[in-house]
């Protein structure tokens, strides 16, 4: 599970924990790090976790990435290694200004590159299919800003450690599957 889809089930909850993470989700935000590395700590002690895990979009800034180095210290645990994406911002606009959700049943559909049969129809369930708040391409301009002031220093603090592999992000999924394939591939050796 990404860390947006973590963010989106505690805002969907409407706890007191949720309706906060809402309203930094609505303005393109990040949530708060102590927040964000709790909310990754209760997650990574589900039962499927227990193999190994992926943290998508997680960590976003360097308080965050302190706050998973030590919970990874507690558990013996260590990254194996980060993946850097490179995306032109007009791609990721597109990518993402470009997603609609059903909202019976949750299922993801691109105006462009996956597009359902039937208009703001759901192929799956007949659902209505919406366009998240933040996926909204001003909500996503706001999003870059924040990645190259906050997340973007992340990228020197893993390359410093040594962890990070750097993927070309633009080509059709199969390209991309490819260069991440590869890039685990050299890892497990």
């Amino acid at each position: 599970m990404s860390t947006g889809e973590i963010l989106r089930k505690a805002a969907q909850e409407q706890t007191a924990l949720g309706q906060k993470t809402a309203r930094y989700l609505e303005k393109g935000e990040l949530v708060p790090d102590k927040v964000m590395v709790n909310l990754v700590a209760e997650r990574l002690q589900d039962k499927d976790c227990s193999k190994g895990f992926i943290l998508d979009g997680f960590p976003r800034t360097l308080a965050q990435a302190d706050g998973l180095e030590a919970m990874m210290r507690e558990r013996s645990l260590g990254l194996d290694c980060v993946l850097c994406f490179r995306v032109p911002p007009g791609v990721i606009i597109q990518r993402l200004a470009g997603r609609r959700t059903c909202r019976r049943c949750g299922t993801l559909f691109h105006v462009v590159f996956n597009p359902p049969r039937r208009r703001d129809i759901c192929d799956r369930c007949d659902g209505e299919l919406y366009q998240r708040e933040d996926d909204r391409e001003a909500t996503v301009a706001a999003r870059l800003r924040v990645y190259e002031t906050q997340t973007a220093p992340l990228i020197e603090y893993y390359r410093k450690k040594g962890l990070v592999k750097e993927i070309d992000g633009d080509g059709s999924v199969e390209e991309i599957r490819n260069r991440v394939l590869g890039a685990l591939e050299e890892i497990s050796g």
